[in-house]
């Protein structure tokens, strides 16, 4: 339901009221839906907005309008000239037209007047000078090896401080890297990313959420020296797959989820083994015993907050001893720990800020002079040793690929990197997802969007800089919702997740520049496209040796009516193969239907409970024929036995890399967060119940860890590399 309270800016007292005739005869802006909101909610309408396509040339004229919102083929043009989608294919792959006043709120968030046939002209217009022929975009992509035509002669100034000229248009031999093109009047960005990366190594491995993990060294939560000592006691994995480590906003409350950090570009210190610092070595013994002393028992659901309440004042007792910080050494990270300081000062939202210091370029800022900036710049070198640590324990290992970070889809809107990049993120916008199988109602993310023309003028800098400091300690990246390379679901302000529409991005400059970085940083990508994504995303990976995910609860043949799972030998090579994901019902979750009970629970079911669990019996009923058909089990197998026979497929498939979550192995029934919910489900927030310490002993860790070994074995000697 659309809520007009959730829009600011205007109200309904500050305006003429707007009856919905009135509706009927404009378009509006998002900030003019405020009052018109409140104004239809007094005719009872539930959907005050819901504008079908209408074809022209059947008797309607241009300006028909339906149910208070006129579409017309203007305003189509003006929203595909800037990426705006009117229409999609949802998750049944039908036809699922956009209701204009969702285009006209999308196109205002990107600083387009649609709200009248007038504006819409005027805005086609300014889009007829941007594309005229003879002028270039703000940035141009081209794929190695290959040359492009340009209006006009120009010079390409290279990265090493090199020019070549261009004068019939761009040769095509340029070397792969960042550079710039200078043609007429125009200085512009030009990338050349490669083709492809090289092929990934076969590998199996481990898919943890880090938080989770426990010892008798950690401090309410997994930290970096539970993921070292994980791994040399998991078997001799090839790598290691971990939830997100980014950045937090260093105040209380912490939020839970590492889906929506603060910044994509730096890491987290809840994530610190306080005692594996150079600073607690060096301290005298009071002071490691005063140290010692803050550590929290907890148990139960992990406590964030406390966690960081008692890791904060262990590093301050350590910050003396921390000696000098250079401020200018990473102006970025300054900037970053700029934010941090401000916000234990002025809260958690910059938003709320006094005025002069919502914008990092403002005079006050500029003077803010605090001993916390360097503090937090100190805390992030902490966290790049002991990430640099995880890193080495992996090469001696001989772990042929290493630890694969997560890049979440976006960052919290109020956060470090909204705060930091706001002139390169859409103000109000939120990313999200249409309705699909497993969130019928959509999902509303929260979180920020890049704005595709912005990225463009500004020659994608934030993107490179998140990327090159991201794989400065990865060797895999797998990127969250990956086709938000393609194109991002956006929320506008004041409407429901199922009331947004895609707008779109250049797939060859986002998936080229992670191309770039990945290849400098000898780093494997894997995307999860996973959900209703477009095939030219999975065939844009496959073209780009960038794997692709395969959950076993989605590889099926969907042009069957009863939807039968796939054999082992028809799953893509590149890919990685899994058995779920930490969105997903866990292995036994899956076997017992504890998705259908928790979301009944929580009123989230679009159909009736009955069928649900109709369709979850049949969905494993299937998957028992499957693994019967493999050979994997017999009739009646327990479900400890169907568990490990999951991996034993796994294992059977072509695909490069076949991991195993923690979760699956160890038969957690729970999933680790339930895409929909906040509080009324504990996401990320509930920790294994074995200890690492009792994980190294458990035997099921030891059987699955053998059957992918040894199929990771058989691969190196007869598969392609």
């Amino acid at each position: 339901m659309l809520a007009a309270q959730a829009c600011t800016g205007t109200t309904s007292a500050s305006v003429a009221p707007v009856t919905a005739a009135a509706a009927r005869d404009h378009h509006f802006t998002t900030t003019d839906m405020c009052p018109i909101l409140t104004e239809v909610r007094k005719y009872g309408l539930r959907k005050p907005f819901s504008p079908r396509w209408l074809s022209i040339g059947q008797g309607m004229s241009k300006w028909d309008v339906v149910e208070g919102v006129r579409m017309d083929a203007d305003l189509v043009t003006l929203a595909e000239a800037h990426g705006v989608a009117t229409w999609y294919e949802d998750w049944h792959r039908k036809r699922k037209d956009v209701e204009a006043a969702s285009v006209i709120a999308v196109l205002g968030l990107l600083g387009v007047d649609a709200s009248t046939p007038r504006a819409i002209r005027s805005a086609l217009a300014a889009v007829r000078e941007r594309d005229r022929p003879g002028r270039l975009p703000g940035t141009v992509v081209v794929r190695e090896g290959s040359a492009r035509e340009l209006p006009g002669p120009a010079t390409v100034l290279l990265e090493d401080g090199t020019t070549r000229d261009a004068p019939a248009g761009l040769p095509d031999d340029l070397p792969v890297g960042w550079h710039r093109l200078r043609h007429g009047d125009q200085d512009v960005a030009l990338i050349v990313v490669p083709t492809e990366l090289p092929a990934p190594p076969d590998a199996w491995g481990w898919m943890i959420q880090l938080y989770a993990l426990h010892s008798a060294k950690s401090w309410g939560m997994g930290d970096l020296g539970d993921l070292r000592e994980f791994l040399v006691t998991s078997g001799e994995p090839g790598l290691i797959l971990l939830n997100p480590l980014q950045a937090i906003t260093p105040t209380l409350p912490v939020p839970p989820s590492p889906y929506a950090p603060s910044s994509r570009r730096f890491a987290n210190p809840l994530y610190l083994r306080v005692a594996d610092t150079a600073e607690y070595r060096r301290a005298d013994p009071a002071l490691r015993a005063h140290v010692d002393a803050l550590k929290p028992h907890v148990e139960g659901l992990i406590d964030y907050s406390r966690v960081w309440q008692a890791k904060r004042a262990a590093l301050e007792l350590l910050w003396p001893l921390a000696g000098e910080i250079d401020l200018d050494a990473d102006p970025g990270l300054t900037d970053f720990a700029r934010f941090c300081a401000l916000a234990e000062r002025h809260g958690p939202d910059w938003q709320q800020w006094p005025a002069e210091y919502r914008r990092p370029d403002a005079p006050a800022v500029r003077a803010f002079h605090s001993d916390r900036v360097a503090f937090h710049i100190w805390l992030q070198h902490l966290l790049d040793q002991q990430l640099a640590a995880a890193n080495e324990t992996a090469r001696q290992h001989g772990m042929p690929v290493g630890i694969v970070h997560d890049l979440p889809v976006s960052a919290d809107p109020h956060g470090a990197d909204g705060w930091l990049l706001q002139d390169v993120l859409a103000a109000g916008a939120r990313a999200g997802a249409p309705p699909d199988a497993f969130n019928q109602l959509g999902q509303d993310w929260g979180s920020a969007v890049w704005r595709p023309d912005q990225l463009i003028e500004t020659g994608y800098a934030a993107y490179r800089d998140m990327l090159q400091r991201i794989f400065r300690y990865a060797g895999g990246l797998r990127v969250d919702h990956v086709a938000g390379l393609w194109r991002m679901w956006w929320v506008p302000p004041g409407m429901a997740a199922s009331e947004g529409t895609y707008v779109h991005y250049d797939p060859e400059a986002m998936l080229g520049i992670l191309a770039l970085e990945a290849s400098r940083a000898g780093a494997v990508v894997i995307g999860e496209d996973l959900g209703t994504v477009l095939p030219e995303v999975t065939e844009g990976l496959e073209r780009t040796n960038m794997l692709s995910s395969a959950v076993l609860y989605f590889v099926k043949d969907y042009d069957d009516p009863e939807r039968p799972y796939l054999p082992a030998a028809e799953y893509p090579r590149n890919a990685l193969a899994t058995v779920s994901t930490h969105d997903l019902p866990t292995a036994a979750g899956f076997l017992a239907a504890e998705q259908v009970k928790v979301r009944a629970k929580l009123g989230q079911l679009a159909g009736t409970e009955e069928d649900e669990h109709r369709t979850a019996a049949r969905d494993r009923a299937q998957l028992e024929e499957m693994l019967q058909a493999e050979g994997l089990i017999e009739d009646g197998a327990s479900d400890d036995e169907i568990v490990l026979a999951m991996h034993e497929f796994l294992a059977r498939t072509p695909c490069r890399f076949v991991t195993a979550s923690l979760y699956d192995v160890l038969g957690e029934i729970d999933q680790p967060n339930l895409p929909g919910t906040v509080d009324e489900y504990p996401n990320w927030r509930m920790p294994l119940r074995l200890s690492l310490e009792q994980i190294a002993e458990d035997p099921r860790i030891h059987r699955v860890a053998a059957i992918l070994a040894g199929r990771r074995a058989d691969a190196t000697e007869g598969r392609d590399r």
